[in-house]
């Protein structure tokens, strides 16, 4: 990448300066070249005079007065001088003429002149009698001839070169320092990814600029912090699930050698503890299992008519023994008709065993929770509150994540995995409802679901 960058930076650099020169050299040469046209006009404009003036002094045409004169003549120029009756009298040219010439043929190159340009001047005396006409021809196209025009024209063409290859090292080096300011940020960031690729998921770039190499580096320091945060959740939920397994089979331990060793009696109520233990490996394993089939997107919803209250009314009925037990004053507000949609009510069952049962869990003695339903003209509303410990605000954001549980040491204390609001969520997501949770520490928590209500005629 760094190459490509150096040459296509260099080749844009080459081509505008290749561009910039011929640009100079067309403009320079064409507003030259009006030069020498000018100069040409201007100095045969003041040949009459300088004629007149030659004659004036020395009562004839002084061979030596017009040979100075013929110095001043343009390159190229020629001049046929006649007196009145037509005879030439002398032909005027430029000594660096043939000068010109020879210096073009040592060359290899010929000199030729196409079209030119003519006229007559006339040579008046004093008196404003006329002396003499001069036939003048000069090339019509404008060039440059004289030898310290063209020592000015190819010191400035020699001017532009340099300036030129000046330009062409600097824009290499411009190149190649480009090219080094691009390319290093995404080599390091190459590397920070080859390193998180490894497990090094600490690792961070380092790149201020605020273009789009930037955001790419912010984007990739925002993913390593991700992982580094799935990382230690897939830690503490492979801890936690390590000890949610090893109690039940561990009281299942004890329980299986007293009876062996003739400790406890096998008897009803010893086997409904085995029973409940087992009861709670089963559920662990279920929620485990859906929750994995739901995030992968293949938990399937069985559609058919629901009645929502009713649905509650067994949750309740059922969570109902555990809150009595612990003191907890529970408090209801269901309609009093059926509620219907069309959902799957095993998945509605576990939703909201697993709200009720999670605010059961938080709830201290003499606690409250209330259940509350409420319909709208397209949705069902329902609220469960309870007056627990909370929830704080930092971590409000991350409750429905996998394997995230708020206050880790206290939701041991009750049993929790980190699963069941995870859970709720996809599974509120399969049925297009939304959930919303209001909590503080010691304040209690209040989670706001909404289930839109569909005819008998739709699918999930």
């Amino acid at each position: 990448m760094r190459r490509k960058l150096f040459l296509s930076t260099f080749a844009i650099i080459l081509v505008t300066l290749i561009l910039s020169l011929l640009s100079v050299n067309f403009v320079f040469k064409h507003q030259f070249t009006d030069y020498v046209a000018k100069t040409t006009e201007d100095s045969l404009a003041q040949l009459p005079n300088r004629l007149s003036s030659v004659y004036t002094q020395h009562g004839n045409w002084d061979t030596l007065s017009l040979y100075e004169i013929s110095h001043d003549l343009p390159v190229g120029a020629e001049i046929t001088l006649k007196d009145t009756q037509g005879k030439i009298i002398t032909a005027l040219t430029n000594p660096m003429d043939e000068m010109m010439k020879k210096s073009m043929m040592g060359m290899g190159m010929s000199y030729s002149v196409n079209n030119w340009k003519t006229q007559t001047l006339t040579i008046k005396g004093p008196q404003d009698n006329i002396l003499a006409t001069a036939d003048v021809r000069y090339p019509s196209d404008a060039q440059i001839l004289d030898p310290k025009d063209l020592s000015f024209v190819t010191a400035v063409f020699r001017s532009l070169l340099l300036a030129g290859a000046l330009a062409l090292v600097l824009g290499l080096l411009l190149s190649l320092w480009t090219s080094n300011q691009l390319v290093k940020p995404l080599r390091n960031l190459t590397q920070a990814v080859k390193r998180v690729g490894k497990g090094h998921l600490d690792e961070k770039v380092l790149i201020s600029s605020q273009d789009e190499v930037g955001e790419l580096a912010q984007a990739f320091n925002s993913m390593a912090n991700d992982l580094k945060s799935q990382e230690m959740l897939r830690k503490q939920f492979t801890a936690d699930i390590a000890h949610e397994l090893r109690t039940p089979l561990t009281s299942l331990r004890s329980y299986i050698e007293a009876f062996q060793d003739g400790v406890l009696p096998p008897d009803q109520e010893n086997l409904a503890a085995l029973s409940e233990e087992i009861d709670r490996l089963v559920s662990l394993s279920s929620d485990l299992k859906d929750l994995n089939i739901a995030e992968i997107g293949k938990l399937q919803a069985q559609s058919q008519s629901v009645d929502l209250t009713s649905v509650l009314e067994k949750v309740i009925r059922n969570l109902s023994p555990l809150i009595q037990k612990k003191g907890i004053e529970l408090t209801t507000q269901l309609p009093s008709e059926p509620v219907t949609l069309i959902a799957d009510e095993r998945l509605l069952t576990r939703l909201f065993y697993n709200l009720i049962h999670n605010a059961y869990k938080y709830t201290g003695e003499k606690g409250k929770i209330k259940i509350e339903l409420f319909v709208r003209p397209n949705s069902a509303d329902i609220n469960v509150s309870d007056t627990g410990i909370g929830i704080s605000e930092n971590e409000l954001p991350f409750i429905f994540e996998r394997f995230y549980r708020a206050e880790k040491s206290r939701a041991r204390e009750t049993g929790g995995t980190g699963i069941g609001l995870a859970l709720v969520k996809q599974i509120l997501l399969l049925h297009k409802g939304t959930i919303d949770v209001q909590s503080g520490v010691g304040k209690g928590t209040t989670f706001k679901l909404t289930l839109p209500l569909k005819t008998e005629t739709q699918t999930l």
